[in-house]
């Protein structure tokens, strides 16, 4: 563990201070130990006042930041900001697998308040600029707390999930959930008209362990939801979608969101399960400019770059290149599908127009009659169970026996786990 002192020249790290701070991140990192970051201050090179005193400048450089980046790949990294957090403490904080932050008593931004004003004329409060409504919502930190207790709560339930260094796998854990457990409120959780929402957190709470699911990032990018909980005991990287917003839309943030959470995953050698619903990217002047598909592209790739087990419940939508992203398909995973699924190049009420374009056109007063042939004709082959018939998906189960499907397959999941450092390092 390292911390800063406000007290003592604003947390900033200062004369010797640094390589305090450097000491800490080499100890953890050599002894292969999770390391928690206690952030209160700028952490970063002192005040302008001082240059008089030293008689020149610098040039600008990060102390010990080798061992900040190097410290992603082997051993477990969280950081809690403590207090106002600027400059190199914010990077510190955010260089971290999980960041967590204290509302109305911890702000983090690049620089604070009164340099803002000074160098861009805006004139902000410190929660206006970098309170926990804003770094939460911007993916600055992972989980926001009521109080300190509560972040050092957070913290070693964090840590409970994750092994203590990528040379070992996750610690399993027995559990009081029967494994065998099903869930008949799962049959109903999906409405029938395929337009409505339904809440996908009520169906992580039914399969995995009971009060194990912890979600990561719940402000960020919310139609994409990642989580880590406990299948039997074993812990498990979750990801699925929120179909309340966007209608589960993949978005520029949350390819983002979701390749960052894969990379945790991988490091870590926790398996995926994935609970898909997923219509598509989000598509529009605003998704053109985010760079959706470039930013979407990279959470494919993160994807396809894993090597732990993955498994994949199609719940309802899979639907295009977003679609496409719901497993590795290079290598087996474990995946099926509710009686609910429904997938495909594009949903059939959007894609119907744009195929049958100059058909309809030509069709004049009768479009609208032809079109609700069309839609008929193509709603004849939609049903999940030809798709199975066809082999293209393994297999449809029952909704409500999920959890003991997924139970049986986390435990050949972890005898193939193969432990050891990934390349894969960015925060």
């Amino acid at each position: 563990m390292s911390g800063d002192d406000f007290t003592v020249r604003g947390g900033a790290a200062d004369a010797a201070i640094h390589d305090k701070q450097t000491l800490a991140e080499r100890m953890a990192g050599e002894l292969r130990v999770p390391l928690v970051r206690l952030i209160d201050g700028t952490g970063g090179g002192g005040s302008v006042k001082q240059l008089e005193e030293f008689g020149r400048t610098y040039v600008p450089y990060n102390p010990g930041w080798d061992q900040v980046v190097a410290n992603l790949g082997r051993i477990p990294v969280l950081s809690l900001a403590l207090g106002p957090v600027a400059g190199l403490g914010a990077a510190r904080l955010v260089t971290s697998h999980v960041s967590i932050m204290v509302k109305e008593l911890s702000q983090v931004f690049i620089a604070g308040p009164a340099v803002v004003e000074a160098g861009m004329g805006e004139s902000v409060g410190k929660e206006e600029l970098g309170g926990w409504r804003v770094a939460a919502s911007a993916g600055t930190v992972d989980l926001v707390a009521g109080t300190e207790e509560e972040a050092f709560a957070l913290t070693r339930r964090v840590l409970s999930y994750l092994p203590q260094n990528a040379w070992q796998p996750p610690p399993v854990t027995p559990s009081a959930d029967p494994a065998d457990r099903t869930a008949p409120e799962l049959r109903e959780l999906v409405p029938r008209d395929r337009r409505r929402p339904y809440d996908m957190r009520r169906a992580l709470d039914l399969v995995f362990d009971a009060g194990s699911v912890l979600e990561l990032g719940r402000r960020f990018a919310p139609s994409v939801i990642t989580a880590l909980a406990l299948l039997d005991g074993h812990p498990v990287a979750v990801l699925a979608s929120d179909p309340r917003v966007y209608g589960g839309g993949m978005t520029a943030q949350g390819s983002d969101k979701l390749a960052r959470f894969v990379d945790l995953a991988e490091t870590f050698h926790l398996p995926v399960v994935h609970l898909v619903d997923q219509p598509g990217f989000v598509i529009g002047t605003a998704a053109e400019r985010a760079g959706t598909i470039r930013r979407g592209a990279r959470a494919l790739a993160a994807v396809y770059q894993s090597t732990v087990p993955w498994a994949s419940v199609l719940v309802r939508r899979v639907f295009g290149v977003a679609g496409a992203a719901h497993r590795p398909h290079d290598r087996y995973t474990f995946r099926v599908a509710w009686p609910s699924g429904d997938w495909g190049s594009l949903p059939i009420e959007g894609g119907l127009e744009v195929a049958f374009k100059r058909l309809l056109a030509e069709a004049g007063e009768d479009a609208a009659a032809l079109k609700a042939e069309i839609a008929e004709r193509l709603e004849a082959v939609r049903s999940p169970f030809r798709t199975a018939e066809a082999f293209l998906v393994e297999d449809i189960i029952d909704p409500a026996d999920t959890r003991p499907l997924l139970t049986d397959w986390v435990k050949d999941a972890y005898a193939a786990l193969q432990p050891g450092p990934r390349s894969t390092t960015r925060p």
